[in-house]
């Protein structure tokens, strides 16, 4: 498991154990904080690569599963490596560019999502407590 995947999972989890939810509403929490940060299209990036040469499609590979698993810190650091290492088109920087910018703010938003959620089991908790 990844770790922004991990860190959002434990987060959710601890903080709805806290407020003393079962299995399954702790195990429907965390796929709702996966689902916040909605999958990412990647038929640009795809699309702007589909005329390179071989090493740069089998490079760009292991970025998209990493984005279709959810692994936006994998994948920004797979795309800025990629940069680097290959000679780019404007149109594929571009691309690249604006996939890193979508997983940038991919985080963010799983960040805010789970800082939500532990504010609000904290409130509950306390709400609990004073009964």
């Amino acid at each position: 498991m990844k770790i922004q995947t991990t860190i959002l999972t434990a987060i959710a989890a601890a903080a709805l154990i806290v407020t003393g939810c079962n299995k399954e509403q702790v195990g429907k929490a965390v796929d709702d904080t996966k689902a916040a940060v909605a999958s990412i299209d990647t038929s640009k990036v795809e699309a702007a690569f589909a005329s390179a040469d071989a090493d740069t499609k089998k490079a760009l590979e292991p970025v998209i599963a990493s984005v279709k698993s959810a692994d936006y810190s994998g994948a920004v650091t797979q795309l800025k490596a990629l940069g680097e290492k290959f000679k780019l088109t404007d149109e594929q920087q571009a691309a690249v560019n604006d996939l890193i910018a979508k997983a940038e703010q991919a985080i963010k938003d799983a960040a805010t999502k789970a800082t939500g959620d532990a504010t609000k089991a904290a409130t509950d908790m306390t709400k609990s407590l004073g009964k």
